[in-house]
């Protein structure tokens, strides 16, 4: 006698699975029907092409359970709610929001996993999925971790999985951390995006893991952009140019197969690009630059001088230049002709008896990034924006019970800076002390000085802080109090004081209107737009 062992396919398994789906449950006589709806999870996407996968492995262990409680009124829903690709360690998921959706909606009754950890391997993020369960009256059940939630051992029970799932995703995590770190150091660049003039190609045997090895065509690419800068001065010149000459930036296919990169060029992509140590045959990590084994695009002496013009320019016009005009609402201007910020800038104008005059305007980023063709608003001056928002303020707030509010906070920021002078002052005078007692050597001497000069500097504002102080009591309520308050701040409590107030600013450059949106706690109108 023989035996003939009979192996199912994959295609097979799914059918079966499919077919339990399809059949009507058979319940036994006032037996409530209970929807239950598979969530199926996989960190990678490999091996997801394949026609039976870990997605699908899961889904027909949990369509067997299912089957099982047939008698008890259970019954799959059809909807698949498959995260192929998606990591457990948050819930920015598609199907996973779309399960939060149907319980909500009362279309599911319990929920079904192979594994707690398939759900979530963050013991917050999973809090909040059980007490979303509690409040909708849906179960939870594991596959292979038998358990009940309605009651508190089962409870304990789920959490101290779930702890340890959370601390495995963590270990994980740092092994990968670690395993970076120490290629890093010994030159070896197998992690991340592929940037512009190199390929990512595998190891040669016997190692594992890829390396990078130059691309002689955007080689060249790369060395013309760093010469470029050099004859432009300009970052956002050089990214127009590249346009103009139709250069994207990198491309390649992910393992889903989809192509990436192949963009425009803007200011932030070729800043990055001519920053970037791997183009000196360096390796970067945390602050630190390794020698790498891969071979160097740009020669040091060339690196070097595109360095000492950014440099330059930064000292001349860059962003500490532009945050230090004291703009008051950085952050808080739109552009509605493309959607973009309107950041701080400046420039300085030399009069006919030497000095210079320094001209502070809101310029459109789109416009600063891409060039004016992407975005014709034209920039806005900036102490005209500002007093004209500073007086819609008090205009709207000036006949709302708001104000008291606003100048409350007002107050409040102001004894929070004076309490934070206070408290830097007993710090420094410590510091001070400190070095006093060490040895009087030429850098101690150096350092003692520079920390007196800075106590000085505190103490003057900290004596000044005596008459900047307001009494709440006498001037809640009043437009004249804001008055008061604004001409006590410094510059900087301006700018925070109005980022408290102020959720927006719009500014639409056809039109030339500027619409104000107002935190909505203030509600300081029946609108909140001025």
């Amino acid at each position: 006698m023989s035996a003939t062992a009979t192996k199912r396919s994959p295609v097979s398994r799914r059918a079966t699975a499919n077919a339990a789906l399809s059949r009507p449950p058979v319940t036994q006589p006032g037996t409530r029907c209970i929807r239950c709806a598979i969530y199926t999870r996989k960190s990678t996407e490999e091996g997801l092409d394949q026609e039976f996968n870990s997605l699908d492995a899961q889904r027909e262990s949990a369509v067997a359970y299912i089957a099982s409680q047939k008698n008890e009124g259970w019954s799959a829903v059809p909807d698949r709610y498959d995260d192929g690709g998606f990591t457990g360690g948050n819930m920015d998921r598609p199907a996973l929001k779309r399960l939060m959706d149907d319980i909500e909606a009362g279309k599911v009754n319990c929920v079904v996993v192979y594994k707690v950890d398939r759900l979530s391997r963050s013991l917050m993020d999973f809090a909040r999925l059980m007490e979303l369960f509690d409040r909708k009256g849906v179960s939870f059940v594991s596959v292979t971790q038998q358990f009940n939630t309605t009651h508190s051992m089962g409870r304990l029970t789920l959490n101290i999985l779930l702890s340890f799932a959370q601390f495995e995703r963590e270990i994980i995590s740092e092994r990968t951390r670690d395993k970076i770190a120490s290629a890093r150091r010994k030159g070896k660049y197998q992690h991340g995006k592929p940037i512009l003039g190199y390929d990512f190609v595998p190891a040669p045997a016997p190692f594992t893991g890829r390396r990078l090895v130059v691309n002689k065509g955007e080689a060249a690419r790369v060395r013309r952009i760093f010469e470029l800068y050099l004859e432009a001065r300009s970052i956002l010149r050089v990214a127009n140019e590249c346009n103009s000459r139709g250069w994207t930036t990198k491309s390649w296919p992910t393992t889903a197969g989809r192509t990436v990169g192949n963009r425009e060029f803007d200011k932030t992509i070729i800043s990055r690009m001519l920053r970037n140590p791997l183009y000196l045959g360096k390796v970067p990590h945390n602050g630190a630059v390794y020698d790498g084994e891969h071979e160097a695009i740009i020669d040091e002496d060339l690196f070097r001088r595109v360095q000492a013009q950014l440099k330059l320019a930064a000292e001349r016009g860059g962003a500490n230049v532009r945050n230090s005009t004291g703009s008051l609402l950085g952050g808080l201007v739109r552009c509605k002709g493309c959607g973009c910020a309107m950041s701080p800038s400046s420039a300085s104008k030399k009069k006919p008896d030497g000095t210079r005059t320094r001209y502070r305007y809101y310029v459109c980023s789109n416009a600063v990034k891409r060039g004016r063709k992407h975005c014709a608003a034209p920039s806005l001056p900036g102490p005209a924006l500002e007093a004209f928002v500073l007086d819609q303020v008090k205009a709207i707030l000036g006949d709302s019970p708001s104000m008291g509010s606003v100048v409350a906070r007002a107050i409040d920021l102001l004894r929070e800076a004076a309490s934070g002078r206070t408290a830097e002052q007993t710090r420094l005078r410590a510091v001070l002390e400190r070095l006093s007692g060490e040895e009087p050597t030429a850098a101690t001497r150096r350092e003692i000085e520079r920390v007196r000069r800075t106590l000085a500097a505190v103490a003057a504002q900290v004596a000044a802080d005596a008459n900047r102080l307001i009494d709440e009591d006498e001037v809640t309520g009043a437009v004249e109090a804001f008055d008061g308050v604004w001409n006590a701040m410094t510059q900087a409590e301006r700018a925070e004081f109005l980022h408290v107030v102020i959720a927006s600013v719009e500014y639409d450059g056809q039109t030339q209107d500027v619409s104000i949106t107002f935190n909505p706690e203030l509600n300081p109108a029946e609108s909140p737009d001025a």
